[in-house]
C-alpha cells in the first residue's frame, strides 16, 4: 500500500473511533472540522474520508446534513434481480447471499453495487436485508423490442433481460426512427426514480425481430460482447502474423521429427493443442504442445489490452466472437498441420500406474503431421474402421498408444475421487438463414475423452511446478461445497434409498463421485446429478492456489488453450520469464501486483460468455421447438416445482408441463421428495419418470417451452418417424 493509501485510511479510523466516541453527537461536516481543528484546505481530505465510511454503511448522513454511526450493520454487494420481484445481495467474502424482499429493493435493478441493512439472519445462509442506497448502476444499456407508443408521440423498450422489470420510456425525439418490432438498444437516461418508468434514449437499431441473424445479435449486444476490433489492434496483428523464422527458433527445443497430430472436432479453426505420445519401456512420455501465443502477443500491447478486455472466446450457435483477431487466432498460432509452429511444451513421463514421474516445460518449434477429427480417431479406436484405418495407417499405432494411456490417467484419477458430471451438451445445426434444423447432444468418446485427459494431466503438472517454486501464477481452483448443501442433499438422496458419508470436516469428492456411481443408469439419475452439481460452487481464477474440488486435486490452473483464454496467455508469459532467467524481485513484485485483478476479471468475463453462450441455446431450442407444435414425445421428468414438471426430450429440449395444464386432477408438490400428487387419482409424477407430452407453447421473447401431458398413441406416424430420427 502506498504512502497516501495509509494515511487516508489512518484518518478514516481516527474520524471512525470520534464518532463512536459517547459524547459525540451528530455534527455536519463543518462542525467535526471544527472540533477537530482540521484546516481549510484538508477540509476536502474530510469530506473524501467521511463520503469514503458512508460507503462502506459504517456511518450515514442525515437529511439535515449531519453524520453519525449507523445503527444497522451495512454490507455493500451486488444486487441480483429475480424475475418475481425480489432480489440476493452477493458480498465478497461472505458464504451466502443476502435475501431482498420485492417492497426492500429500493429500485436496484440487476447488476446494480447497493448498500444493504441487514433486517433479520436466521443463522448462516438465512439472512434478509433492504436496500439503502445505490451505489453504482450496473446496466447503462438495454437491448430489447421497441414499441411506439398511443399517437406514435413517443414508445417503449420491452427489455429482453426480463430481470429488469420495467418497458424503458423513449420520447419520440430520442427515436431514432425506429418503428414497431425493431429490436434496439436503448442507453439508460433515468432510472425510474418515485416509481416512473426508466427513460432512455435509442442509440443503435439492431434490425427487424424477423430478420435473421438479429435474435443473435440482440443477446450479443445484451452481454455487451465486443463484436469488431479496433483498427490498432487488427493493424498490430496482421504486422506480428510473420512466418516462422530461424531467428524465431534460437534456443528452442526443436522437436519438428517427433510425431504429432492435433485432434478438435470437424469444425475448429483455432488449434491450439498439439499431442504426442510414445514409449520407453514401461513408461509413456507424452507431449502436450501448446501454442506460443505471447511470442506475438505481448504484455500491454494493444493486442493484450484488448485480448484482457474480452478475456475468452465466445462460442455462439452461429458465431465465435474470438480473444485474438483471426489473424492470429486462425492462422500464425493456431497449430495448423504442415507448418513449423512456436509452442510452450510440457513433456511427461507417465508411470503404469498413471503417476508423472518427470516431466520438463520447454519453449519448443513443432511441426504438426495432421490434423484430426475426434470423428476418425474414434472410428480407428473404437469402430477399428478398416478405411479409416488404412488412411491414417502411419499415425495408428500412436492412438493406440495414446488411447491406453488415456485409461490410465483417467483411472488414477478416479481412484482419487475425481467427479466426472456427463450431462449432454447441445449440438444445434442451423440452415443458411439461421434456423434450427437439427438438435442433437454432443457425442463424448474415446478421442474427445483421451484429449480431455491428456490437457487436464498438463494444466496439474504446470500448477504443481509452480506452485512450489512459490512464485506469482494464476490458478484454476474450486472450492469444497457448502456443508449446508451438502447436507440438504444428504437428506433428499435418502428418499431414494441412497446415503452419504458425512464426516465432521468438509465433504470429500470422492463421496460425491460414489453416490454418482450408485445413481447411474437409474431412473433418478438425472435429477441427483442435477442437484449434486447445484450444490457446487463454482470454479473461478484466483492468485492463490486452494485446490480443485471437483477434480479432486491439490494444483490445478489453464494452461492448455492461451488463443481462447486470457488466464492462459498471462500464464505462459510467468512460465517464460522463468524459463529465460527473468523472474528477478521487480518481476515478481509486478505479477502480484497485477494477477488478483486479473484473476476476478477473467472470471467475471467467463461467466459473462457462459451465460450469452447458454441464452443463444435456449433461444433456437424455442425457436426450433416453434416448428413443432402439437408434437408428440416421450422425454423424462427433469426437474419437479410447485408451479410444474419439467421434461427433457432426448434432444437435449426441456419444458415445462405447468400445473394449470395438469387439467384431470388437482396436484400438490411434495417438496421433500420432488413428487406431484394427483388429491383424488393419487396418481404421482417422480424425477426420473419417463413421460409423453405434447408441445403446446414456444416463446421466443420469453425463452420458454411448454408442454402438457399426452399418451403414447397421440404420436401419428410423420410424428414418430421424425421423433425416431431426431432421438439417433
Amino acid at each position: 500500500m502506498q504512502e497516501t493509501d495509509r494515511n487516508f485510511e489512518k484518518r478514516k479510523k481516527v474520524i471512525y473511533q470520534f464518532m463512536q466516541d459517547e459524547l459525540y453527537v451528530p455534527m455536519k461536516l463543518k462542525e467535526i472540522a471544527a472540533v477537530l481543528r482540521i484546516s481549510r484546505e484538508e477540509k476536502e481530505e474530510l469530506r473524501a474520508v467521511l463520503n469514503e465510511l458512508e460507503t462502506e454503511g459504517k456511518i450515514s448522513l442525515s437529511k439535515r446534513g449531519k453524520y453519525s454511526i449507523s445503527k444497522e450493520k451495512h454490507l455493500t454487494g451486488c444486487f441480483r434481480a429475480n424475475l418475481k420481484g425480489f432480489g440476493f445481495v452477493t458480498v465478497e467474502d461472505e458464504a451466502s447471499d443476502i435475501y431482498i424482499g420485492a417492497e426492500y429493493t429500493g429500485g436496484a435493478m440487476d447488476g446494480d453495487t447497493v448498500e444493504i441493512a441487514l433486517l433479520k439472519t436466521d443463522g448462516p445462509g438465512h439472512r434478509e436485508g433492504k436496500v439503502t442506497k445505490i451505489l453504482k448502476r450496473g446496466i447503462t444499456k438495454v437491448v430489447g423490442l421497441y414499441q411506439p407508443g398511443a399517437g406514435k408521440k413517443y414508445g417503449f423498450v420491452i427489455p429482453d433481460n426480463q430481470k429488469i422489470g420495467m418497458d424503458v420510456f423513449i420520447p419520440i425525439e430520442r427515436s431514432m426512427g425506429a418503428v414497431s418490432g425493431h429490436k434496439v438498444v436503448a442507453e439508460l437516461t433515468s432510472y425510474g426514480e418515485r416509481g416512473r418508468k426508466p427513460e432512455g434514449k435509442i442509440v443503435e437499431i439492431i434490425g427487424h425481430v424477423n430478420d435473421p441473424g438479429t435474435d443473435i445479435l440482440s443477446i450479443v449486444k445484451g452481454y455487451d460482447l465486443p463484436m469488431e476490433f479496433p483498427e490498432k489492434v487488427l493493424n498490430q496483428a496482421a504486422r506480428v502474423a510473420k512466418p516462422v523464422s530461424e531467428a524465431d527458433m534460437n534456443g528452442r527445443k526443436d522437436l519438428r521429427d517427433w510425431q504429432m497430430v492435433t485432434i478438435d472436432g470437424e469444425d475448429a479453426k483455432d488449434l491450439d493443442d498439439a499431442v504426442s505420445v510414445v514409449q520407453e519401456g514401461e513408461d509413456y512420455i507424452l507431449g502436450v504442445h501448446i501454442a506460443d501465443v505471447t511470442n506475438y502477443v505481448q504484455e500491454n500491447s494493444a493486442l493484450d489490452r484488448e485480448a484482457y478486455e474480452r478475456g475468452t472466446s465466445v462460442y455462439l450457435v452461429d458465431r465465435v466472437i474470438p480473444m485474438l483477431p483471426y489473424t492470429l487466432s486462425n492462422g500464425i498460432c493456431s497449430l495448423n498441420a504442415g507448418e513449423d509452429r512456436l509452442a510452450l511444451s510440457c513433456i511427461m513421463r507417465v508411470d503404469p500406474s498413471g503417476h508423472v514421474t518427470d516431466h520438463e516445460i520447454a519453449e519448443t518449434v513443432i511441426h504438426v503431421d495432421q490434423r484430426m477429427s475426434y470423428t476418425s480417431v474414434n472410428k480407428i479406436l473404437e469402430d477399428e474402421d478398416p478405411e479409416e484405418i488404412a488412411k491414417y495407417r502411419e499415425f495408428v499405432p500412436m492412438f493406440q498408444r495414446m488411447r491406453d494411456l488415456s485409461r490410465i490417467i483417467r483411472q488414477r484419477r478416479h481412484q482419487r475421487g475425481s467427479i466426472d458430471f456427463d450431462f449432454p451438451e447441445t449440438k444445434i445445426i442451423l440452415d443458411s438463414k439461421g434456423r434450427p434444423t437439427e438438435l442433437k447432444p454432443y457425442e463424448r468418446n474415446t478421442a474427445t475423452r483421451l484429449i480431455e485427459d491428456f490437457m487436464l494431466l498438463a494444466n496439474e503438472t504446470v500448477a504443481e511446478e509452480y506452485y512450489w517454486r512459490e512464485l506469482p501464477f494464476l490458478y484454476r481452483t474450486h472450492e469444497a461445497p457448502d456443508d449446508e448443501k451438502i447436507r440438504a442433499l444428504a437428506t433428499f438422496i435418502n428418499n431414494f434409498g441412497h446415503s452419504m458419508h458425512l464426516g465432521t470436516g468438509e465433504v470429500r469428492p470422492k463421496e460425491i463421485q460414489k453416490l454418482l456411481a450408485k445413481v447411474e443408469g437409474r431412473p433418478e439419475e438425472p435429477l441427483i446429478s442435477r442437484l449434486a452439481l447445484r450444490s457446487m460452487k463454482q470454479a473461478r481464477y484466483t492468485a492463490e492456489n486452494t485446490g480443485h474440488f471437483g477434480l479432486a486435486a491439490n494444483y490445478y490452473t489453464h494452461f492448455t488453450s492461451p488463443i481462447r483464454r486470457y488466464p492462459d496467455l498471462q500464464i505462459h508469459r510467468i512460465i517464460k520469464d522463468n524459463l529465460r532467467g527473468r523472474m528477478n524481485e521487480k518481476k515478481i513484485g509486478h505479477y502480484q501486483s497485477i494477477l488478483p485483478e486479473a484473476a476476478k476479471h477473467s472470471s467475471e468475463m467467463e461467466r459473462r460468455a457462459d451465460e450469452a453462450e447458454r441464452e443463444t441455446i435456449k433461444l433456437k431450442k424455442v425457436e426450433y421447438m416453434q416448428e413443432r407444435l402439437g408434437n408428440v414425445y416421450e422425454g423424462v421428468i427433469s426437474g419437479i416445482t410447485k408451479w410444474g414438471m419439467y421434461v427433457e426430450l432426448p434432444n437435449t429440449v426441456e419444458g415445462l408441463v405447468h400445473v394449470v395444464n395438469m387439467r384431470d386432477d388437482h396436484y400438490e408438490y411434495d417438496e421433500s421428495r420432488y413428487e406431484m400428487t394427483g388429491v383424488h387419482t393419487g396418481r404421482t409424477y417422480k424425477l426420473g419418470q419417463p413421460l409423453w407430452i405434447r408441445v403446446i407453447g414456444a416463446d421466443r421473447l420469453q425463452r420458454t417451452i411448454d408442454f402438457e401431458i399426452a399418451e403414447e398413441g397421440d404420436v401419428d406416424d410423420g410424428e414418430k418417424e421424425w421423433y425416431e430420427a431426431d432421438r439417433k
